[in-house]
């Protein structure tokens, strides 16, 4: 891993392992250098986000076994791209966010403060 430190300054946490993310597949949310869309941040999947996100061209509902992708469902924790997420948000659809598993490398982008407006922990 790059970083694995997370947005609160701590051990970087896993994301999730049930369905296994990240764009290693291996359940934590880290900067690569060969992820250009950088799976970052760690969400807590809603309904609302899914919708939105299929509307922008990227359906993470539908499996998909040849990618040994399962298709997601409101309550998965995933790894989001950071732009997705930004996107989101301005949209009035981001999903909440677990801090201790999100990339320190996000607040390159994001704020903490902003971050924790959408923790999943509140």
């Amino acid at each position: 891993m790059e970083s694995e430190t997370n947005v609160l300054g701590a051990e970087l946490e896993g994301c999730s392992m049930d369905p296994v993310t990240g764009f290693m597949r291996d359940g934590y949310c880290y900067p690569l250098a060969r992820d250009p869309g950088r799976h970052e941040i760690c969400a807590v999947l809603t309904e609302e986000f899914l919708q939105f996100s299929k509307a922008q061209g990227n359906d993470l509902v539908t499996p998909r076994p040849e990618l040994n992708f399962p298709g997601l469902e409101p309550g998965d924790c995933w790894c989001l791209c950071v732009p997705r997420w930004i996107e989101a948000r301005e949209a009035g659809h981001a999903p909440p966010v677990v801090l201790a598993a999100t990339s320190e490398d996000v607040l390159e982008d994001v704020s903490l403060e902003t971050l924790r407006e959408y923790s999943h922990e509140n």
